[in-house]
């Protein structure tokens, strides 16, 4: 399946980096991050990462961006499952609106694309994103 006409074509604003949302870090985040950065799983935990409930979420900095954030993504080789992701996440599917609301606030993302349209290409990106190799 393809994404034909494409609907985002991110601008590297930042703007999702941006504001606490959390983003999670999955088991293979951490070991792929940590492995990046030649630090223990266990320090990465302790200096850029802060709890949401039981589970871990990058920390912000003190201008509200990710803490991996300086003008641009310093992991993005090994960015986390959710940064991936986006802006072709699954609330999008079960509520296509979630796309318009998205694309008030990223100048990246096509504000007026289709419905239809719009699930189609978050599915084949999410299923793109699905067969990766794990890091």
């Amino acid at each position: 399946m393809t994404c034909d006409p494409e609907i985002f074509s991110c601008t590297q604003c930042g703007d999702c980096c941006k504001g606490f949302g959390g983003t999670y870090l999955a088991e293979k985040d951490i070991r792929a991050i940590a492995a990046h950065l030649g630090i223990s799983e266990t320090e990465l935990l302790q200096k850029y990462c802060v709890l949401s409930g039981n589970r871990p979420v990058l920390a912000q900095g003190k201008d509200g961006f990710c803490i991996f954030f300086d003008r641009n993504c310093s992991i993005h080789a090994v960015k986390p499952q959710m940064c991936r992701k986006w802006p072709y996440i699954e609330s999008v599917l079960v509520d296509p609106r979630n796309w318009r609301i998205m694309a008030d606030m990223c100048p990246g993302m096509q504000r007026d694309a289709q419905p239809s349209h719009v699930i189609c290409c978050v599915r084949s990106h999410l299923e793109k994103i699905s067969t990766m190799p794990n890091t």
